[in-house]
């Protein structure tokens, strides 16, 4: 059986009980079954991969997949009786929630060794770790980020200068919108006063939402990736400045081509928010042993070294950042809107909504 926090669904072939959980007998059991494939929304799947399969000689084939592309391949594969993807990290926590695990199609697997490391909330669906999305500026331009206040990005200041995905793109971020109208608006109703003086009128509607309203009307920049938004925000040797909202993972820009971002720590009422990479383990694997090996792997510090570079966080709370990580987003965790995945079927629900409601009031 697989456990999945409170729920138990089976699998092609037995599996370790949390009771009875031995990883060397975990390990050699995988090295008996078939290769299996693994797919995340990184390129870096395809590293991780191959470190797994030379550290335990079990075959594992890395692929970089979009988050849409993996939930199609894990539908049309489930229906069709031919899995041939066996663990999948889905960058859409809302579609795992209300559409892969209920129609039985994949799970999740904690760990039962790493149980007591992994936050329960974090446990089901088992995320395997968290990416920032965070306000960035132009460090070459201002000596500390522009702005303090999330509102001051809704003015005509920054009207045109905002770079971000479309949310219409982008369905993560009308995931954090609800999010933050679920979980953050209380902090989004005392930015608004801090920056005006005066308390935001909520009796017709959230203050989440008044926000998204004003920020598409102030003529954002949308992109397609979150390249787009560091190449607007980061290029050295610019005269006007853009704010932008994109991956810790970009800010190896730095690096890599020279670029200037910088983190705006401190803004009011959060730098960013985090999404969560989903571990699912496709119920027809004729392998579950060696995905759940795989399962395994990326929760240690050796595992998710790749992603962890990039400022990705395991939810296993003995891997920290590497200390040269680039962004600095650790030293942000508290002003940061984590990812609620109890109220993840009211984001599904709520996509189109939010969509609506950006298309109505985008100006460019």
């Amino acid at each position: 059986m697989l456990l999945t926090g409170t729920t138990v669904l089976a699998l092609a072939a037995p599996a370790i009980g949390q009771e009875a959980f031995d990883l060397d007998a975990l390990i050699e059991a995988a090295k008996a079954e078939e290769p299996i494939n693994v797919y995340d929304t990184t390129g870096k799947i395809v590293e991780m991969a191959d470190a797994f399969t030379a550290k335990y000689g079990v075959t594992a084939t890395g692929t970089k997949v979009k988050a849409a592309a993996q939930l199609e391949m894990l539908i049309r594969e489930a229906q069709a009786n031919n899995v041939q993807g066996d663990v999948f990290v889905v960058h859409d926590a809302p579609a795992a929630i209300a559409q892969i695990i209920p129609q039985g199609f994949a799970a999740s697997w904690v760990p039962p060794d790493m149980a007591d490391k992994i936050d329960p909330a974090v446990q089901d669906p088992l995320q395997i770790i968290t990416s920032a999305s965070v306000w960035t500026y132009n460090t070459e331009l201002y000596d500390a980020c522009p702005i303090t206040n999330i509102w001051q990005l809704t003015e005509p200041e920054w009207r045109g200068k905002v770079a971000m995905q479309d949310p219409l793109g982008k369905s993560s971020y009308t995931d954090w919108f609800n999010q933050m109208a679920l979980h953050g608006d209380e902090g989004m109703a005392a930015a608004y006063k801090a920056q005006y003086g005066k308390d935001l009128d909520t009796s017709t509607e959230t203050a989440t939402a008044a926000w998204v309203k004003a920020l598409a009307a102030n003529a954002p920049l949308l992109t397609d990736a979150d390249q787009g938004a560091s190449d607007a925000v980061g290029a050295p040797g610019q005269k006007e400045g853009f704010m932008g909202l994109l991956s810790s993972a970009k800010y190896r820009d730095n690096t890599d081509s020279g670029y200037k971002l910088g983190l705006c720590s401190g803004m009011a009422p959060t730098v960013g928010w985090l999404y969560p990479g989903i571990g699912l383990i496709a119920t027809g694997t004729t392998s579950p042993n060696a995905a759940k090996l795989f399962v395994h792997y990326l929760m240690t510090e050796e595992g998710i070294a790749p992603q962890s570079a990039d400022g990705k966080m395991s939810t296993n709370s003995d891997v920290a950042l590497p200390a040269d990580e680039p962004s600095g987003v650790g030293a942000e965790l508290a002003n940061l809107l984590p990812y609620n995945t109890a109220t993840g079927m009211d984001d599904w629900d709520a996509r189109q909504d939010w969509q609506d409601l950006w298309r109505l009031n985008y100006s460019k």
